[in-house]
């Protein structure tokens, strides 16, 4: 019992490091589009921006939040073969998405943002993860029952 408890406290803890991470993006991360898309941004034109600086910063905070992402998968399912599977999955969909993200920053017009707004939250925000628990509580509940 007392594992578990101490288990669930990390997890908590690893989930206010997300809260953290959101709460302090404007001074830990370049992203001229944070402020972008909070406006009403499917009539105004893109910000300019440093593509360099940009993707050396979503790769930042894609690397912290996968790795809170790992560390939470492993506390919760104690299981390497999980944080292996799903390191593999941040890292194709980092580079599946990634290039997607700045294809359609050079190539979309006015008004036609919304694809690229939801990869944005894809790269930015840690979404893999409410995906990730529930699939691998799935997976482990149906193979007690086999």
């Amino acid at each position: 019992m007392r594992q578990s408890v101490r288990t669930y406290i990390l997890v908590i803890i690893l989930f206010l490091a997300f809260i953290t991470i959101r709460a302090f993006q404007d001074t830990l991360f370049y992203d001229p589009f944070i402020a972008y898309f909070k406006s009403n941004f499917l009539s105004k034109e893109f910000p300019d921006f440093n593509t360099i600086k940009l993707i050396a910063s979503l790769l930042f905070r894609y690397v912290l939040n996968a790795m809170i992402s790992l560390a939470i998968l492993y506390l919760l399912f104690r299981t390497k073969g999980i944080v292996k599977v799903s390191t593999g999955i941040f890292i194709v969909a980092f580079l599946v998405l990634c290039p997607i993200y700045f294809t359609l920053l050079y190539l979309n017009d006015v008004g036609e943002y919304m694809l690229l707004f939801y990869i944005r939250r894809f790269l930015i925000h840690p979404v893999f993860i409410l995906i990730l628990i529930p699939a691998f509580y799935y997976q482990k509940k149906k193979q007690k029952v086999v």
